[in-house]
């Protein structure tokens, strides 16, 4: 059963002018927070990841002026928006319940990821203004998830994990922390945990001082001393 959809049209990777166009599209936002958004929240999630991070921060004040409703000015991530298709090709992105299971089906072709999430951010451009920010907060939910797009990522948009659990994927406090612990046991005594703890930090201090790797090094002693944390508490 097809549970929303988004259409778009837009030009080729080869094509010397980068044009985009939005169609005819189907996004139900009832009951809350509706499909329609949903399905956005997984274009996002799947295509930015793809475009050069240079563009992001553009991304994101997009988002913020089409929920306020300012004029967003062209061209945006080197696209136009445009009401003109001719010459243009279409795409459509599709979230269905298939066996009472929640299934994204995404077109890929000839296209630019940017095309795919500057569409998604528009088309929000038709929703009322009362409707847009709990959309836009979905799509910014959506970019900070580093996984697949499917049932965990939903359950991830729809609150059922914290922010921080969902982006590694884990639907719980004590299964994140065992995973950063890198403990398979799932009841380990505390000695274990504590031994573990000692071992692995042991081995998160960076041998140089190049500031990367001493920043994922912080970031890393960071987890593991929360994750020593949860399974102690």
């Amino acid at each position: 059963m097809l549970l929303a959809e988004l259409e778009f049209y837009h030009s080729r990777k080869i094509a010397p002018t980068r044009r985009l166009s939005l169609g005819s599209s189907y996004l139900p936002l009832d009951p809350p927070p509706g499909s329609g958004p949903l399905l956005l929240a997984g274009i996002v999630c799947r295509y930015l990841r793809q475009v050069d991070p240079d563009f992001h921060d553009d991304y994101f004040t997009i988002l913020t002026k089409v929920q306020r409703g300012e004029k967003v000015g062209q061209p945006r991530l080197r696209h136009r928006l445009q009401e003109d298709k001719v010459g243009l090709a279409r795409t459509r992105h599709r979230l269905s319940s298939v066996n009472g299971k929640y299934r994204f089906s995404f077109d890929d072709g000839d296209i630019a990821p940017e095309q795919n999430v500057l569409a998604a951010a528009y088309v929000i451009k038709r929703f009322s203004y009362s409707d847009r920010p709990a959309a836009m907060n979905l799509l910014r939910k959506a970019a900070k998830w580093n996984g697949d797009v499917g049932e965990e990522f939903l359950s991830y948009l729809l609150g059922q994990h914290k922010d921080y659990l969902g982006q590694i994927g884990h639907s719980d406090s004590t299964s994140w922390a065992l995973h950063i612990l890198e403990i398979t046991d799932p009841s380990p005594s505390r000695s274990e945990v504590k031994q573990r703890f000692r071992e692995l930090l042991r081995t998160a201090h960076p041998d140089t001082g190049d500031p990367k790797e001493n920043h994922d090094a912080a970031k890393r002693i960071s987890d593991l001393t929360e994750a020593r944390r949860i399974l102690l508490r």
